[in-house]
């Protein structure tokens, strides 16, 4: 039986997910969630429909995981918790800072449904973050770093794009080169977010707009710019399409620790990433997810988990017999 999936949401983090259903021979795409006019969005598959967002609680019976594909700015907070009273859900909730409070309010609606709710599910937070905890659990005498780029981040960007008076937008995030050279040196250095990462902005105004308002609120803005040296370039339309269409993204986790009774021993553990396409790689995550979701609700848990509450096999479409003898 095929895990039968909704997407709300159909950008780039949307089509992404609907790219990685096809790979998944265990999964089927049902249906796409859409505030835009249905007429006007076309999907890749033939035997999934296309519905109006108010539509969704028509599915209630039809689909087994539904994927929120809307940003971490405003979408997440408000439909994670308020889908997950209808469906097994899963999000990639990117605003690092607010996990804690949306883990909570998440919770609270799966719990009283007795649904299943994975939020933040992606490369940063999801698999870096596993990475930063085994990492830590394996060396406690240790100091961990993480580095993000160069890439376009899609949080960021859709950050920007929110700002009043910008038509649109890409945000690129750039590690400084010196702090990590002096990590993989060994020489634990501490690092402000300041000192480990700049931000680069290419906006795109609307008519009118007052550049330099726009340009402080980018600048200003909690949780995404004012802890870092950010840069913002105003450019046409045409510019943007021509020069910044893409998006690639990647990093780096890094723990530096020591080991023997001495602590004689210095130990450097690295997880690396370099992606084409950030979307369709998050988008591959969450749909391993999707499967963890459904995989547990058969078992009757409810409740909202992360990356950190799920055992990886829940994540395979392999049994545990093929896992061991094929990976273990």
């Amino acid at each position: 039986m095929s895990i039968r999936i909704g997407i709300l949401g159909y950008g780039n983090l949307g089509r992404g997910v609907e790219c990685a259903v096809r790979q998944n021979p265990d999964m089927e795409l049902k249906a796409v969630f859409t505030r835009r006019d249905p007429q006007n969005v076309e999907i890749l598959t033939d035997s999934a429909r296309v519905c109006g967002i108010s539509r969704v609680k028509e599915w209630r019976d039809r689909i087994d995981v539904l994927i929120l594909c809307g940003g971490s700015a405003t979408d997440l907070p408000q439909q994670t918790p308020e889908y997950a009273k209808m469906f097994h859900v899963v999000d990639s909730f990117d605003t690092h800072a607010r996990i804690p409070e949306h883990f909570a309010n998440v919770d609270a609606s799966a719990k009283e449904a007795g649904k299943v709710a994975v939020i933040s599910a992606g490369w940063d937070p999801g698999m870096f973050s596993l990475n930063r905890m085994y990492a830590s659990a394996i060396l406690p005498e240790g100091r961990d770093y993480t580095f993000w780029g160069r890439g376009v981040s899609q949080g960021h960007s859709d950050a920007i794009r929110r700002v009043l008076g910008v038509k649109d937008g890409k945000q690129y995030t750039i590690p400084v080169e010196s702090a990590l050279e002096a990590v993989r040196n060994g020489e634990n250095p501490e690092l402000t977010a300041r000192q480990k990462h700049t931000r680069e902005c290419f906006v795109v105004l609307e008519d009118g707009a007052d550049a330099a308002k726009v340009e402080e609120e980018i600048r200003t803005m909690p949780d995404y710019f004012s802890d870092y040296d950010t840069t913002v370039h105003f450019i046409s339309q045409e510019e943007l399409k021509r020069d910044h269409s893409e998006i690639p993204h990647g990093g780096f986790v890094l723990r530096s620790g020591v080991t023997g009774w001495e602590k004689e021993h210095s130990h450097l553990i690295e997880y690396s990433l370099k992606l084409d396409s950030n979307p369709e790689f998050t988008s591959s995550i969450i749909a391993a997810y999707a499967r963890a979701a459904y995989r547990l609700a058969m078992e009757g848990q409810s409740g909202c988990k992360t990356v950190f509450d799920i055992a990886p096999a829940y994540l395979s479409p392999k049994s545990g017999e093929e896992l061991r003898k094929t990976m273990l």
